[in-house]
Protein backbone atom coordinates (compact mmCIF):
# COMPACT_ATOMS: atom_id res chain seq x y z
CA UNK A 1 0.00 0.00 0.00
CA UNK A 2 3.15 2.54 0.42
CA UNK A 3 4.53 1.68 -2.40
CA UNK A 4 1.48 2.28 -4.16
CA UNK A 5 1.00 5.85 -2.73
CA UNK A 6 4.47 6.35 -3.35
CA UNK A 7 3.87 5.57 -6.88
CA UNK A 8 1.24 7.89 -7.11
CA UNK A 9 2.87 11.02 -5.60
CA UNK A 10 5.96 10.70 -7.71
CA UNK A 11 3.39 10.20 -11.23
CA UNK A 12 1.10 13.00 -9.83
CA UNK A 13 4.56 15.26 -9.63
CA UNK A 14 5.68 14.18 -13.11
CA UNK A 15 2.08 15.16 -14.60
CA UNK A 16 2.40 18.57 -13.13
CA UNK A 17 6.28 19.60 -14.76
CA UNK A 18 4.56 17.90 -17.86
CA UNK A 19 1.38 20.59 -17.94
CA UNK A 20 3.40 23.07 -16.24
CA UNK A 21 4.33 24.84 -19.46
CA UNK A 22 0.88 24.62 -20.22
CA UNK A 23 -1.21 26.59 -18.05
CA UNK A 24 2.18 29.11 -17.01
CA UNK A 25 1.97 32.38 -18.12
CA UNK A 26 4.73 34.08 -20.53
CA UNK A 27 6.73 35.62 -18.28
CA UNK A 28 7.14 39.35 -17.83
CA UNK A 29 9.51 41.62 -19.83
CA UNK A 30 11.02 43.22 -17.40
CA UNK A 31 13.12 45.99 -19.61
CA UNK A 32 11.49 49.36 -19.17
CA UNK A 33 8.72 48.02 -16.76
CA UNK A 34 7.59 49.61 -13.50
CA UNK A 35 7.60 47.48 -10.68
CA UNK A 36 6.54 48.04 -7.28
CA UNK A 37 7.56 46.60 -4.31
CA UNK A 38 6.24 46.98 -0.57
CA UNK A 39 8.64 46.34 2.24
CA UNK A 40 11.20 46.90 -0.47
CA UNK A 41 13.50 48.41 1.73
CA UNK A 42 15.35 45.39 3.41
CA UNK A 43 14.92 41.42 2.89
CA UNK A 44 13.65 39.81 0.42
CA UNK A 45 11.60 43.25 -0.80
CA UNK A 46 15.19 44.50 -1.39
CA UNK A 47 16.31 41.47 -3.02
CA UNK A 48 13.77 41.43 -5.61
CA UNK A 49 13.96 45.30 -6.22
CA UNK A 50 17.98 44.81 -6.79
CA UNK A 51 16.84 41.36 -9.27
CA UNK A 52 14.30 43.51 -11.39
CA UNK A 53 16.66 46.50 -11.67
CA UNK A 54 19.36 44.23 -13.50
CA UNK A 55 17.27 43.34 -15.70
CA UNK A 56 16.07 46.80 -16.63
CA UNK A 57 12.92 47.84 -14.64
CA UNK A 58 11.82 51.16 -12.76
CA UNK A 59 11.38 50.54 -9.14
CA UNK A 60 9.59 52.02 -6.65
CA UNK A 61 10.26 50.79 -2.99
CA UNK A 62 7.94 51.39 -0.47
CA UNK A 63 8.17 51.31 3.32
CA UNK A 64 7.71 52.65 6.17
CA UNK A 65 11.36 53.93 7.29
CA UNK A 66 12.61 56.63 5.19
CA UNK A 67 16.02 56.44 6.22
CA UNK A 68 16.06 52.71 5.18
CA UNK A 69 14.41 53.22 2.13
CA UNK A 70 17.19 56.01 1.11
CA UNK A 71 20.30 53.41 2.00
CA UNK A 72 18.43 50.71 -0.05
CA UNK A 73 17.62 53.14 -2.70
CA UNK A 74 21.47 53.57 -2.81
CA UNK A 75 22.26 49.69 -2.67
CA UNK A 76 19.86 49.11 -5.91
CA UNK A 77 21.82 52.01 -8.20
CA UNK A 78 24.58 50.31 -8.02
CA UNK A 79 23.17 47.20 -10.21
CA UNK A 80 21.80 49.69 -13.02
CA UNK A 81 22.49 48.51 -17.09
CA UNK A 82 21.50 51.61 -18.59
CA UNK A 83 21.40 55.30 -17.45
CA UNK A 84 17.44 55.52 -17.92
CA UNK A 85 16.58 53.59 -14.88
CA UNK A 86 15.11 55.26 -11.76
CA UNK A 87 14.48 54.33 -8.40
CA UNK A 88 11.66 55.74 -6.30
CA UNK A 89 11.51 55.40 -2.64
CA UNK A 90 7.93 56.25 -0.90
CA UNK A 91 7.46 56.10 2.84
CA UNK A 92 4.11 54.78 3.79
CA UNK A 93 2.44 52.05 6.05
CA UNK A 94 0.47 50.24 3.17
CA UNK A 95 -1.79 48.43 6.38
CA UNK A 96 -3.04 51.84 7.86
CA UNK A 97 -5.01 54.40 5.29
CA UNK A 98 -6.29 52.53 1.67
CA UNK A 99 -6.73 56.09 0.86
CA UNK A 100 -2.94 56.63 1.07
CA UNK A 101 -1.69 53.88 -0.35
CA UNK A 102 -3.82 54.65 -3.43
CA UNK A 103 -2.79 57.95 -3.25
CA UNK A 104 0.79 56.78 -3.47
CA UNK A 105 0.33 54.47 -6.09
CA UNK A 106 -1.23 57.22 -8.45
CA UNK A 107 2.27 59.19 -7.51
CA UNK A 108 4.29 56.84 -9.11
CA UNK A 109 2.27 55.83 -11.52
CA UNK A 110 2.46 59.65 -12.78
CA UNK A 111 6.68 59.08 -12.01
CA UNK A 112 7.19 55.76 -13.94
CA UNK A 113 4.59 55.11 -15.98
CA UNK A 114 1.85 52.41 -15.09
CA UNK A 115 2.40 49.67 -12.86
CA UNK A 116 3.93 46.34 -14.12
CA UNK A 117 4.15 44.27 -10.77
CA UNK A 118 3.37 44.53 -7.81
CA UNK A 119 5.07 42.42 -5.75
CA UNK A 120 3.49 42.90 -1.66
CA UNK A 121 6.32 41.64 0.84
CA UNK A 122 6.05 44.02 3.67
CA UNK A 123 5.08 41.60 6.61
CA UNK A 124 6.03 40.63 10.11
CA UNK A 125 5.97 37.86 12.28
CA UNK A 126 5.31 37.65 16.54
CA UNK A 127 5.87 33.99 17.32
CA UNK A 128 4.50 32.77 21.23
CA UNK A 129 1.59 30.59 22.82
CA UNK A 130 -2.32 31.64 22.10
CA UNK A 131 -2.89 32.98 25.57
CA UNK A 132 0.14 34.58 26.04
CA UNK A 133 -0.17 36.83 23.17
CA UNK A 134 -2.08 39.96 23.32
CA UNK A 135 -5.29 40.62 21.18
CA UNK A 136 -3.76 43.59 19.75
CA UNK A 137 -1.08 41.44 18.21
CA UNK A 138 -3.56 39.38 16.14
CA UNK A 139 -5.00 42.35 15.21
CA UNK A 140 -1.30 44.14 13.68
CA UNK A 141 -0.34 41.09 11.79
CA UNK A 142 -3.60 40.90 10.32
CA UNK A 143 -3.39 44.43 9.33
CA UNK A 144 0.02 44.37 8.16
CA UNK A 145 0.56 41.04 6.80
CA UNK A 146 -2.72 41.11 5.09
CA UNK A 147 -4.18 44.24 4.29
CA UNK A 148 -0.79 45.45 3.45
CA UNK A 149 -1.17 43.29 0.76
CA UNK A 150 -5.05 43.97 -0.10
CA UNK A 151 -4.56 47.92 0.00
CA UNK A 152 -1.60 48.03 -2.73
CA UNK A 153 -3.34 45.34 -4.79
CA UNK A 154 -6.72 46.83 -4.89
CA UNK A 155 -4.63 50.46 -6.10
CA UNK A 156 -3.35 48.86 -8.91
CA UNK A 157 -6.00 46.30 -9.82
CA UNK A 158 -7.90 48.84 -12.04
CA UNK A 159 -5.23 50.30 -14.03
CA UNK A 160 -3.65 46.53 -14.57
CA UNK A 161 -7.41 45.11 -16.27
CA UNK A 162 -7.97 48.24 -18.24
CA UNK A 163 -4.21 47.03 -19.88
CA UNK A 164 -4.57 43.61 -19.38
CA UNK A 165 -0.99 44.18 -18.57
CA UNK A 166 0.29 43.41 -15.21
CA UNK A 167 1.23 40.78 -12.42
CA UNK A 168 0.85 40.74 -9.01
CA UNK A 169 2.95 38.98 -6.48
CA UNK A 170 1.84 37.97 -2.80
CA UNK A 171 4.62 36.59 -0.46
CA UNK A 172 2.99 34.11 1.88
CA UNK A 173 5.01 31.55 3.95
CA UNK A 174 5.36 27.36 5.19
CA UNK A 175 2.87 28.80 7.71
CA UNK A 176 0.38 29.77 5.48
CA UNK A 177 0.59 26.30 4.31
CA UNK A 178 -0.11 24.55 7.33
CA UNK A 179 -0.41 26.16 10.99
CA UNK A 180 2.69 25.75 13.36
CA UNK A 181 2.88 25.76 17.06
CA UNK A 182 4.03 29.43 18.41
CA UNK A 183 2.78 31.17 15.47
CA UNK A 184 -0.99 31.50 15.78
CA UNK A 185 -1.13 34.93 15.21
CA UNK A 186 1.51 34.40 11.91
CA UNK A 187 0.14 31.62 10.67
CA UNK A 188 -3.40 32.78 10.40
CA UNK A 189 -2.69 35.80 8.35
CA UNK A 190 -0.32 34.23 5.94
CA UNK A 191 -3.58 31.44 5.13
CA UNK A 192 -5.56 35.00 4.38
CA UNK A 193 -2.63 35.55 2.07
CA UNK A 194 -2.97 32.40 0.39
CA UNK A 195 -6.57 32.76 0.25
CA UNK A 196 -6.61 36.17 -0.93
CA UNK A 197 -4.23 35.14 -4.26
CA UNK A 198 -5.90 31.85 -5.14
CA UNK A 199 -9.39 33.77 -5.06
CA UNK A 200 -7.52 36.54 -7.20
CA UNK A 201 -6.78 34.63 -9.43
CA UNK A 202 -9.93 33.22 -10.09
CA UNK A 203 -11.47 36.46 -11.38
CA UNK A 204 -9.04 36.04 -13.67
CA UNK A 205 -6.05 37.99 -12.23
CA UNK A 206 -2.54 37.24 -12.93
CA UNK A 207 -1.66 36.51 -9.48
CA UNK A 208 1.56 34.47 -7.82
CA UNK A 209 1.68 33.18 -4.70
CA UNK A 210 5.07 32.40 -3.31
CA UNK A 211 6.41 30.72 -0.10
CA UNK A 212 8.44 32.47 1.71
CA UNK A 213 11.57 30.07 2.46
CA UNK A 214 13.78 32.32 4.12
CA UNK A 215 14.56 29.69 7.03
CA UNK A 216 16.42 27.43 4.30
CA UNK A 217 16.97 30.05 2.13
CA UNK A 218 18.87 33.20 1.19
CA UNK A 219 16.65 36.36 0.51
CA UNK A 220 18.78 36.82 -2.54
CA UNK A 221 17.53 33.20 -3.55
CA UNK A 222 13.78 33.85 -3.62
CA UNK A 223 14.22 36.71 -5.23
CA UNK A 224 15.82 35.39 -8.23
CA UNK A 225 12.74 32.52 -8.10
CA UNK A 226 10.41 34.95 -7.94
CA UNK A 227 12.04 37.26 -10.77
CA UNK A 228 12.41 34.25 -13.18
CA UNK A 229 8.87 33.45 -12.79
CA UNK A 230 9.59 30.28 -11.05
CA UNK A 231 6.39 29.95 -9.54
CA UNK A 232 5.43 26.21 -7.13
CA UNK A 233 2.66 25.17 -9.37
CA UNK A 234 3.03 21.79 -7.03
CA UNK A 235 2.46 24.56 -3.90
CA UNK A 236 -1.27 21.80 -3.55
CA UNK A 237 0.79 18.80 -3.70
CA UNK A 238 3.25 20.20 -1.11
CA UNK A 239 0.30 21.11 1.61
CA UNK A 240 -1.29 17.76 1.17
CA UNK A 241 2.59 16.45 1.63
CA UNK A 242 2.82 18.66 4.63
CA UNK A 243 -0.42 17.71 6.08
CA UNK A 244 1.64 14.67 7.10
CA UNK A 245 4.02 16.00 8.62
CA UNK A 246 1.26 18.56 10.83
CA UNK A 247 0.79 14.84 12.25
CA UNK A 248 4.52 14.08 13.59
CA UNK A 249 5.25 17.54 14.30
CA UNK A 250 2.04 17.49 16.78
CA UNK A 251 3.34 14.63 18.31
CA UNK A 252 6.55 16.28 18.88
CA UNK A 253 4.60 19.39 20.19
CA UNK A 254 2.77 17.47 23.29
CA UNK A 255 5.78 14.93 24.31
CA UNK A 256 7.45 18.27 24.82
CA UNK A 257 4.35 19.91 26.58
CA UNK A 258 4.18 16.86 29.03
CA UNK A 259 7.96 16.50 29.34
CA UNK A 260 7.50 20.21 30.64
CA UNK A 261 4.67 19.65 33.08
CA UNK A 262 6.61 16.79 34.47
CA UNK A 263 9.35 18.85 34.88
CA UNK A 264 7.62 21.74 36.60
CA UNK A 265 5.60 19.09 38.68
CA UNK A 266 8.84 17.59 39.96
CA UNK A 267 10.48 21.13 40.51
CA UNK A 268 7.94 21.94 42.51
CA UNK A 269 7.91 18.68 44.71
CA UNK A 270 11.58 18.91 45.17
Amino acid sequence: MLLLAAAFLVAFVLLLYMVSPLISPKPLGLPGAHVVVTGGSSGIGKCIAIECYKQGAFITLVARNEDKLLQAKKEIEKHSINDKQVVLCISVDVSQDYNQVENVIKQAQEKLGPVDMLVNCAGTSVSGKFEDLEVSTFERLMSINYLGSVYPSRAVITTMKERRVGRIVFVSSQAGQLGLFGFTAYSASKFAIRGLAEALQMEPLETRLISETTSVCKPEQVAKQIVKDAIVVTMGLFRTIALFYLGSFDSIVRRCMMQREKSEIANKTA
